[in-house]
């Protein structure tokens, strides 16, 4: 299947030279719109469940955050170019954990259910544990004898898959869904695996059967627990290393979450476009532009690279002068403002900084403009805007919150 697209404008007043346009793969992310934007209503139930999810700081290893970020880059370029194996009646919303590095989510597997803790990814799809807690069998455990495997770019598994029963909160219970059981998992550490709520299309030949899978958002369609295929989703910046202050929603939108209105545009299947192209993706930390862009960033900033952490870092006095980035999606402009570029101060040590110093959020993509995938907004990104995939009406969706203008950093 052909990726599809987004078409955005990413502009700053003070940095005339770093303007252009930008396109939004939708290649593994909940991503990809048209030039237009429009509101469309989503059907919600008037008692939603929810499912919190959690941001989670686990940073280990030699790597930095910039280095990890940009290997899933490579990655999902790589599955966007390949063929092949890259090739109903609620709103449930699910809390989750916000842990500064990504967001995890507590998911029940079997009968009786065993918690797991799995990292929540718009840019993939399969749903898998045994990272770190076994799986562990039950009643509702069924071998379907097939292997399976995914490679992540900051990580890998490969293992057995099992159809199971999946709680993911109290009125969503998914029967007979498909799970990766890992028998060697690489990049996962202090997480059982990964909750995949990403297009279906990405879990086609990632079982050895060569068949595409249904996902956790497809079954609890087809089982007839949400109307349509609708995951909003809900991030908050924070100073903590670890909280529970995001949500999942399943079948619609949590209007508490957003501040005026959605704006949707259509996804398209155009690639590969003749603008940058990029993605939004939860499992993404940074917000990355590609190597020429970023360099134009660099320079109108006055940042540096620094060692420890491999990410851009100014000082007090080039804060002063930050100016915001600007996306036009469709014919709405979203703010990131110069709060919202920069990683949280109370967070530096645990990513290998320095306490008093200023690091940006905005990072190398690793690759020029004009490759396929010319940028990727990431969970820091979405900690400022509430998004929206639209499976059933082909769109995306992004409203301000009330963190869009929030000095949390």
């Amino acid at each position: 299947m052909t990726p599809a697209l987004l078409v955005i404008n990413l502009q700053s007043p003070a940095y005339p030279h770093t303007m252009h346009t930008c396109t939004i793969f939708a290649l593994i992310s909940l991503c990809a719109l048209s030039l237009t934007a429009r509101a469309i209503p989503l059907v919600v139930r008037d008692s939603p469940v929810t499912l919190p999810f959690a941001r989670r700081l686990n940073f280990t290893g030699s790597a930095t955050l910039l280095e990890i970020d940009q290997a899933r880059a490579k990655a999902l370029k790589a599955r966007s170019q390949s063929q092949g194996k890259f090739d109903k009646s609620a709103v449930i919303s699910v809390p989750a954990t916000n842990q500064a590095v990504d967001y995890t989510v507590s998911v029940g597997v079997g009968t009786p259910p065993t918690q797991y803790s799995l990292l929540m990814d718009t840019g993939s799809s399969n749903t898998w544990l045994g990272a770190g807690q076994s799986y562990v069998v039950t009643s509702s455990s069924h071998d379907t004898g097939e292997a399976v495997d995914v490679f992540y770019g900051s990580g890998f598994f490969f293992g057995e898959e099992y159809l199971d029963t999946v709680t993911l909160a109290s009125g969503l219970v998914i029967e007979n869904q498909s799970i990766g059981v890992s028998s060697f998992a690489e990049g996962f550490d202090g997480v059982d695996g990964i909750l995949g709520i990403g297009p279906q299309d990405l879990t086609c030949g990632t079982t050895s059967g060569g068949e595409c899978i249904p996902t956790v958002v497809d079954n609890a369609f087809l089982q007839g627990f949400i109307n349509e295929e609708v995951v909003g989703i809900s991030f908050e910046p924070t100073t903590s290393l670890s909280i529970t202050n995001g949500e999942l929603t399943f079948g619609g939108t949590d209007s508490s979450k957003f501040t005026g209105s959605l704006n949707f545009v259509p996804i398209t299947t155009t690639s590969p476009a003749s603008d940058t192209a990029g993605i939004t993706d939860t499992g993404t930390t940074l917000v990355l532009l590609a190597s020429d862009a970023l360099a134009r960033y660099q320079s109108a900033t006055g940042a540096v690279a620094d060692s420890n952490t491999g990410l851009l870092k100014i000082t007090s006095a080039q804060f002063a002068n930050l100016q915001s980035l600007f996306f036009n999606i469709g014919d709405v402009t979203y703010e990131l403002t110069s709060n919202a570029q920069l990683w949280p101060r109370a967070l530096n040590t645990a990513i290998g900084g320095t306490a008093d110093n200023i690091y940006l959020i905005v990072g190398d993509l690793g690759s020029d403009s004009g490759e396929g995938l010319d940028f990727i907004n990431g969970m820091t990104f979405l900690e400022r805007f509430y998004f929206v995939y639209d499976v059933t009406n082909s769109q995306v969706g992004f409203a301000t919150t009330a963190f869009t203008d929030a000095t949390t950093n």
